[in-house]
C-alpha cells in the first residue's frame, strides 16, 4: 500500500476539505432563519436523550441475566425489585426509545438538510448560466452535470456528519469507557482505548489510501459519462458515418478504466473491512477474557459478563460507523469540492457595481475602434470602427474566419472588447446591466436550438408573460401558425432533444416566432437562412425581413444574394473593414465584394 501523493498535494486537498466545511457549515446555524436554528438544536438533543439512553440500557440486561441466574451482585433494589420480567421489558422500552430519538433527530433535520441542498444546488445552477461562453464552449457538458450531481448529494450527508458524527461518537465512547472503568477495572478501560486507537488510525489510513482510488473512479466515471453524452447529442453524425462500433469501442474503453478502478475500490474495501473486523474482534476477546476471568473468581456475575459484551458491542456500532462516515466524508469533500472549484471559477463578464439598465431610445449601436481576440496571441479583430444607425439594416460579410460571429458575440456581451467600445445609443454596454442589455436585443442564429419541451413553450420563451393569443400571433407572423395548427397535439406537440422532429425550417421559424415575441429593438440575424434549402430560405428572408421593419439590424451573411436589400454592406477581411456601402455600390468597385459576389453566382449557376 504505497502513497505516491505528494506532500503539496495533501496539503491541497486538507485546504480544499476545510473550504468545503466552511462553506457548508452557515446553513447549520443561517442568521436569517431561525427556524433552522430550532430544528437544529431539537435534533441535538434528540441525539443527546439517545446516546443516554443507550448507555443506559445495558443494565437492564446485566439485572435481567442476574436475577434468573439468582446472583444479585451489585444491581440497584429498584432495579430488582422489577424482577426479570419487568426488567426485559424495560431493557425492550430503553432500546426502542433510544432507536425512536434516533428517528426523531432524523426527522427534525430532514428539513435543515433539504433546504441546503435545494440552496447549493440553485446556488450552482445559477452561478453556471452567469459564467461565460468561453467557459462553455471548453467545459463537457456530461462531465458537468457528473460534478453538479454528486456535489449536491454530498451536501446532506455533510451536514450531517457536521452534526451528528464525531462529536457525538466520542461522547457515547467516553460514556461507556467511564462505565467500563468505574462498574470494572481501570484496564478495562485501557484495553478498549487501545483497541479504539488502532482502530482509528488503521481506518483513517487505509481510507485515505481509498479516497485517492474512489477519486480515480469517480474521474473515470465522469470521462464514461461524457462520451456517452456527446456521442447521444451527435447521434446523427454518428450514423452518417456508420461509427457506431467506434463511438461503442470508445465508450467501453472509458468503461473499462472505469471498471478496473471501481474493483481496486472494492478490494481495497474488504481489505479495510477485515482489518476493522480483525481489530474489534481482538479488543473484544480480550475484554470478554478478562471479564470470564472475573466469573470463575468469583469478583463478577454472569450478569457482569453478559454487560461487558453488550458495551463491547455498542463500541463496535459507532467504531464502524466511523469508517463509514470517514470514508463517505472523504468521498463528499472529493465531490463536493469539485463542485465548489466550479462555483470559485470567476464569471469573466460581471456587471460593475450599482450598474444602470440599458435604455433604448432609437437603437443606434457603434463600434469605435474595436481590437479582440479569443486567445490573446491570435487576435480576431483589428481596430473595427462601424455605425449602425437607429432604424437601418447593416449586414456584414466576409470569408470564414474574418470575425463576423464574434462582432454579434460582442454586441450580446458573451466577451468584452480588449479595446475601443461598443455603444448602443451612447451607452457603453460595459456600464450597463447584462440583463437589460439581452432584453434588448433579439437574435435569430443559424441553428435555431429548441428545448425539448412543446412548441407553444418554445414560442413563448421569447416573453414568459405573454398570453395565449400573443403567442398565436407571433406564430402567424413567422408563418409558422397554420403548420402549428395541423400538428395532431397543435401548440402541444413536444418537439424532441434540440428541437430533431422539426425540419430546419420549421425550427427556424419557432426561432422567429420566439423573437418577434420578444420585440425587441434591436435585432442580430447571425447567418439565420444558411442552414436551409433555397426555397425555405426566401420564405423566411420574407419573414425576417418584415420582422426587421422599424428595428436596427445587424445581419451575419455568408450567402451574398440574402443581404443585397441591405442599407449599407460591410466586408470584413482578417479582422479589418476593407470595403462599406450599399450592393449596388460596391459592386460598382469592383473590388472584394464583387469578387465575392460573382463567386457565388458562378456557383449557383453551375449548381
Amino acid at each position: 500500500m504505497t502513497d505516491s501523493t505528494s506532500p503539496d498535494i495533501e496539503r491541497l486537498e486538507r485546504k480544499s476539505g476545510m473550504r468545503t466545511i466552511r462553506k457548508v457549515a452557515p446553513y447549520l446555524w443561517p442568521d436569517d432563519k431561525p427556524w433552522v436554528k430550532r430544528r437544529v438544536v431539537l435534533a441535538m438533543l434528540a441525539l443527546l436523550l439517545s446516546k443516554i439512553v443507550a448507555v443506559a440500557t445495558p443494565f437492564f440486561y446485566k439485572a435481567g441475566v442476574d436475577i434468573l441466574a439468582g446472583d444479585v451482585g451489585n444491581d440497584p433494589g429498584w432495579l430488582l425489585a422489577m424482577g426479570a420480567v419487568g426488567v426485559t421489558i424495560a431493557y425492550g422500552v430503553a432500546r426502542l426509545m433510544s432507536n425512536g430519538f434516533q428517528q426523531l433527530r432524523d426527522a427534525i433535520f430532514a428539513a435543515v438538510g433539504q433546504r441546503a441542498l435545494r440552496m447549493l444546488a440553485l446556488e450552482t445552477f445559477e452561478h453556471i448560466h452567469a459564467l461565460s461562453l468561453r467557459y462553455h464552449i471548453t467545459r463537457k457538458t456530461g462531465g458537468l452535470s457528473r460534478i453538479i450531481e454528486r456535489g449536491v448529494k454530498g451536501v446532506e450527508f455533510l451536514l450531517r456528519f457536521l452534526l451528528f458524527s464525531i462529536g457525538p461518537l466520542i461522547l457515547e465512547l467516553v460514556m461507556i469507557g467511564a462505565v467500563l472503568a468505574v462498574v470494572f477495572d481501570v484496564w478495562y478501560l485501557a484495553v478498549v482505548v487501545v483497541c479504539i486507537a488502532f482502530y482509528v488510525v488503521f481506518t483513517f489510513k487505509v481510507t485515505e489510501w481509498r479516497v485517492k482510488i474512489r477519486k480515480e473512479m469517480n474521474d473515470q466515471d465522469t470521462d464514461a459519462n461524457q462520451k456517452a453524452i456527446d456521442s447521444l447529442l451527435n447521434f446523427e453524425t454518428v450514423k452518417y458515418f456508420n461509427a457506431e462500433k467506434i463511438e461503442a469501442e470508445r465508450y467501453d474503453s472509458a468503461m473499462r478504466g472505469y471498471v478496473a478502478a471501481a474493483l481496486k475500490t472494492s478490494y481495497s474495501l474488504a481489505f479495510l473491512n477485515f482489518g476493522q473486523s480483525f481489530l474489534i474482534t481482538t479488543g473484544l476477546v480480550v475484554v470478554m477474557v478478562m471479564a470470564a476471568m472475573g466469573v470463575q473468581d468469583g469478583t463478577l456475575t454472569v450478569g457482569d459478563f453478559v454487560m461487558v459484551n453488550a458495551y463491547m458491542i455498542q463500541i463496535t456500532m459507532p467504531l464502524n460507523f466511523l469508517g463509514t462516515v470517514y470514508r463517505e466524508i472523504r468521498q463528499s469533500l472529493v465531490d463536493m469540492g469539485e463542485m465548489f472549484d466550479l462555483l470559485e471559477q470567476p464569471a469573466e463578464v460581471k456587471d460593475k457595481p450599482h450598474a444602470p439598465d440599458l435604455e433604448v431610445a432609437g437603437g443606434e449601436v457603434m463600434f469605435d475602434d474595436i481590437a479582440f481576440g479569443y486567445d490573446p496571441e491570435r487576435p480576431i479583430l483589428k481596430g473595427v470602427t462601424l455605425l449602425v444607425p437607429a432604424g437601418q439594416t447593416v449586414a456584414i460579410v466576409g470569408s470564414s474566419g474574418s470575425g463576423k460571429s464574434t462582432i454579434g458575440r460582442l454586441l450580446f456581451r458573451f466577451y468584452d472588447v480588449a479595446s475601443g467600445s461598443l455603444k448602443i445609443d451612447g451607452q457603453d454596454v460595459r456600464d450597463i446591466t447584462q440583463e437589460s442589455l439581452h432584453a434588448q436585443i433579439g437574435v435569430v442564429p443559424q441553428d435555431t436550438v429548441l428545448f425539448n419541451d412543446t412548441i407553444y413553450y418554445n414560442i413563448a420563451y421569447g416573453r414568459h408573460d405573454a398570453t395565449r393569443a400573443q403567442v398565436e400571433e407571433a406564430a402567424r407572423a413567422a408563418k409558422i401558425h397554420d403548420f402549428v395548427m395541423s400538428l395532431p397535439n397543435g401548440y402541444q406537440t413536444t418537439v424532441g432533444e434540440r428541437g430533431l422532429k422539426l425540419s430546419g425550417g420549421e425550427k427556424q421559424r419557432v426561432g422567429i416566432a420566439r423573437t418577434l415575441l420578444k420585440n425587441p429593438p434591436i435585432l442580430l440575424l447571425d447567418e439565420a437562412t444558411s442552414a436551409l434549402d433555397t426555397e425555405t430560405e426566401a420564405d423566411i428572408q420574407n419573414e425576417l425581413k418584415a420582422m426587421g421593419e422599424g428595428r436596427t439590424v445587424i445581419t451575419i451573411a455568408h450567402r451574398l444574394s440574402t443581404i443585397a436589400h441591405a442599407d449599407r454592406i460591410v466586408v470584413l477581411e482578417k479582422g479589418v473593414i476593407v470595403e462599406e456601402g450599399s450592393h449596388e455600390e460596391l459592386l460598382a468597385r469592383e473590388a472584394r465584394y464583387a469578387a465575392l459576389w460573382n463567386m457565388q453566382a458562378a456557383e449557383e449557376d453551375a449548381a
